[in-house]
């Protein structure tokens, strides 16, 4: 499915897989090793607008497909991931430096994402409405239209087709913009998985491209909505164009999650979601566990058994070596995080683990003690970094939760459950786990942040993705035409 002769050096544009406007191309490279894996094509704001016009025709004859096809070529989408599952997984683990457990899930969600999609085109599409008038009135939701879904290089596949999945089941067109640093796994691999699939050509484009591309696809007049994943400043960039070019941008920002240990909770348990919060994926998910608010009675206990569990985590090449962590995605990645991790330890934190790199493989750090103005506990760090500070009681757990301007996830730790959900209730967030760490993802459930971290719910479940991708028409219909005063 994935032969370099067909895509490499490549965009997927009108239903063929061509040459870039100006025949640029970007280097796939694997971060582990430094080697080249191949090319993929560099698009242009000229290709935008070509894409969008061919998105523009294409999509009017799938809106107008029944619903039953539409439907049929998302089961077989979902089907095809677990046929082409080595081959898709293998990609992941080189390009984007995901461990295998990390690729696997990423592949089952792709999967999960495609069949609970394919419940859409049969989902009721509107409503009767009441009425004053002699006639039936109801409320219709139709297509969008042309949906542009950028998403970013750190779970490129996931993050890709919880947009691109439903905004297809609903009769939209697509036109999908990867980061050019996880093109092949978050671009290539969805739009070879439909043309397989069945999908009509042109329903479906790939333009992998930078900041000029995305801009192009965000004010575009053909492209009536933007699903965007990425950092907080590209989406207020995103949010801002959008917003005076009259479309919709559904925003999934960043994230610096809260997980609160209270004074009942057994440490090693606590340690053992906390380290897979903070460490798994190299940190690298918007969701991870940044701050680690223990109660003073664990704190001592929990610090050196966090530090002792970063310790002894395997670093390395996922695709040769038994590790949980693999590379961070550049070095431009890196250089930000550890300046994150030497400013805190400046401000004042102590660093109890990690804090070293050999290369793009970044040790999992633990600072102890931390200042809440210190960067790494205040900042989203985008890797595998937990910040721990003290609290006394379930106020100052609270004041310390629900500062700053994140809001996507939370997780609580306690023995009582219906304790942890009274003090949930009381710290903002888009999602929250009692007795489990912030990294969760279903793709039946509503996903989303408060705050900086983006704008509510608009991926997963029949009626976020319903909300997202459809617009709202009214419709009313008489037997005989009213008769009016003039």
């Amino acid at each position: 499915m994935l032969d370099t002769s067909v895509w490499s050096g490549r965009i997927s544009l009108g239903g063929d897989w061509v040459e870039a406007s100006g025949g640029a191309t970007y280097t796939v490279v694997e971060p582990a090793t430094g080697e080249s894996l191949g090319q993929v094509g560099k698009a242009s704001p000229d290709d935008v607008r070509r894409a969008a016009q061919h998105a523009t025709e294409a999509q009017r004859s799938w809106a107008a497909t029944p619903h039953s096809e539409r439907a049929a070529v998302l089961r077989r989408a979902g089907d095809l991931w677990h046929a082409h599952a080595e081959e898709v997984m293998g990609w992941n683990v080189r390009e984007v430096g995901a461990v295998p457990g990390m690729a696997g899930f990423s592949l089952d969600v792709a999967a999960a994402e495609c069949f609970e999609a394919a419940a859409l085109p049969s989902y009721a599409a509107g409503k009767v409405l009441a009425t004053d008038q002699p006639r039936l009135s109801i409320s219709q939701r139709v297509p969008a239209g042309v949906v542009g879904v950028i998403s970013p290089f750190n779970v490129p596949l996931i993050l890709s087709i919880r947009a691109v999945a439903p905004a297809l089941a609903l009769g939209n067109a697509v036109i999908l913009k990867p980061d050019p640093r996880s093109a092949v796994t978050g671009g290539v691999t969805i739009v070879r998985i439909f043309e397989e699939a069945g999908l009509p050509a042109g329903v479906l484009q790939l333009l992998p491209g930078g900041a000029e591309v995305g801009e192009a696809l965000t004010t575009d007049p053909d492209v009536r909505v933007i699903a965007f994943t990425g950092s907080t400043p590209a989406g207020r960039k995103v949010g801002e164009a959008a917003g005076r070019h009259l479309k919709r941008a559904h925003l999934e920002l960043g994230g610096n999650s809260a997980f609160l240990v209270l004074e009942d909770a057994d440490v090693d348990q606590a340690v053992n979601l906390a380290a897979w919060g903070a460490f798994f994926h190299q940190g690298q998910i918007c969701m991870t566990v940044g701050r680690h608010l223990v109660h003073d009675s664990l704190y001592d206990a929990y610090v050196e058994k966090l530090a002792a569990k970063a310790d002894q985590l395997p670093v390395g090449n996922p695709a040769t070596d038994d590790v949980a962590l693999g590379p961070i995605i550049d070095e431009a990645q890196r250089d930000k995080i550890h300046a994150l991790v030497t400013g805190s330890q400046q401000a004042g934190a102590r660093l109890v683990a990690g804090g070293t790199y050999d290369g793009l493989f970044y040790r999992p750090t633990v600072l102890a003690d931390s200042p809440v103005d210190a960067p790494a506990y205040a900042e989203e760090v985008f890797g595998p970094v937990a910040s721990v500070v003290r609290f006394s009681d379930l106020d100052e757990a609270v004041k310390l939760a629900t500062a700053g301007d994140y809001g996507l996830s939370l997780g609580i730790v306690t023995r009582d459950a219906m304790r942890g959900l009274e003090l949930a209730a009381r710290i903002p967030s888009g999602i929250v786990h009692v007795n489990d760490q912030t990294v969760n993802d279903e793709a039946n459930a509503p996903f989303g942040g408060l705050g900086v971290s983006g704008t509510g719910s608009r991926h997963g479940g029949a009626e976020a993705n319903i909300d997202a991708f459809t617009e709202t028409r009214w419709i009313t219909l008489r037997s005989e035409p009213p008769t009016f005063p003039f």
